[in-house]
């Protein structure tokens, strides 16, 4: 008798089990309803201000939408459309290859393409400038605002909303300076990688074919930056300027409780620079500030 009444217990169990891991899959279905939908999203918000892990939806893993879209953007068609997605998955995104062998390629691809061309098109111009140069066309800020031109940002496939956070401050900030600003703005690191491996993809899947890769990544690269262009870090500059003119300069760090840094140039303030996130960024904005009112001053 108890072996039967144990037997019917655990029938009923797993009856309870199975019933509500039915039910639980059922409304975790995108097809059952926009409620649930709705619901989870609401979650997922309350989630990230508490710095909680939600599990996703299963429809929001998603391919990278439009392939042919992206094709059409970057000026080449992909024989293995894999490596174009890949190419624009992020190192967040579970469950997919992420870009960084692509970018591992595309770096080191970049870099001698962009050497080759300097070397031939600029047959005077020393070794070190080369380089200066080279470095201004391939730094994270320039490749960065490459991605933004051409909305490489809407399709990567990422779970990090502090990225997204990222790109919006990083867009934002293109509309005052439209121009490379050599570090007054904080360019995401993300942007420049899916530039690098995309170039990684095409190389790849042109069977690495290097005319088909600089056709491709030099209409995306430009305008490129020519030595008339090329400027130096603001702090440099600022160092140049004073010791050219025989000024004494000194900083004030105030970053770690303001966000700030100030210049003073023989001991009045001269520039001022805030960026909270990075203590680089505020020095160089402060150095531009201080050379500005330098040049521009009643006694420059």
């Amino acid at each position: 008798m108890d072996r039967m009444k144990s037997s019917l217990e655990l029938i009923e169990f797993n009856s309870m089990a199975s019933s509500s891991s039915s039910w639980w899959q059922s409304f975790l279905s995108p097809a059952k309803s926009s409620f649930t939908a709705l619901c989870f999203k609401r979650l997922q918000e309350y989630a990230i201000k508490a710095k909680v892990k939600v599990m996703r939806l299963p429809e929001e893993k998603k391919p990278l939408a439009s392939l042919e879209e992206m094709e059409k953007i970057i000026g080449y068609k992909f024989k293995k459309k894999i490596l174009l997605q890949q190419a624009f998955t992020h190192p967040s995104y579970h469950g997919s290859e992420s870009y960084e062998r692509l970018e591992y390629v595309g770096d080191s691809i970049l870099n001698f393409l962009i050497s080759k061309q300097q070397f031939f098109m600029y047959p005077d111009l020393p070794p070190g400038s080369l380089t200066a140069l080279r470095a201004a066309n391939v730094d994270t800020e320039k490749l960065a605002r490459v991605a933004v031109k051409y909305n490489f940002h809407k399709y990567i496939r990422h779970e990090n909303p502090t990225l997204s956070k990222q790109i919006r401050v990083f867009t934002r900030a293109l509309e005052k300076y439209p121009l490379h600003s050599y570090g007054l703005i904080d360019a995401p690191k993300t942007l420049a990688d899916i530039v690098e491996s995309t170039i990684g993809a095409i190389y790849v899947d042109s069977n690495s074919s290097i005319d088909t890769t600089w056709e491709v990544a030099k209409i995306l690269l430009e305008p490129m930056i020519t030595p008339e262009m090329l400027q130096t870090n603001p702090v440099r500059k600022l160092n140049e300027l004073c010791h050219k003119k025989k000024l004494k300069i000194r900083f004030r760090d105030k970053w770690l409780k303001e966000g700030v840094y100030e210049v003073f140039i023989d001991n009045k303030l001269r520039g001022r620079g805030e960026y909270q996130a990075k203590k680089e960024i505020a020095l160089n904005r402060a150095a531009e500030d201080a050379c500005n009112n330098i040049i521009n001053g009643p006694d420059c």
